[in-house]
C-alpha cells in the first residue's frame, strides 16, 4: 500500500485504498449484496387495548 499524502483530500485516499484491495465499485452489485445483509427492521408492535 502506498504512503498516504498528507496533501490528499480524505475520500480520495479512501478511492485509492479501495482500488489497492479491489473493491467493487458497480452500485448494482453493492445493493445485491447489502440486502444479503441488511434485514428491515419489524414494524413495532401496536399496544392493544384492554
Amino acid at each position: 500500500m502506498k504512503k498516504p499524502n498528507s496533501e490528499q483530500p480524505q475520500l480520495d485516499k479512501f478511492k485509492e485504498a479501495a482500488r489497492e484491495l479491489e473493491a467493487d465499485e458497480d452500485e448494482a452489485r453493492w445493493e445485491v449484496r447489502l440486502k444479503k445483509v441488511v434485514k428491515h427492521k419489524p414494524a413495532p408492535e401496536k399496544p392493544t387495548d384492554s
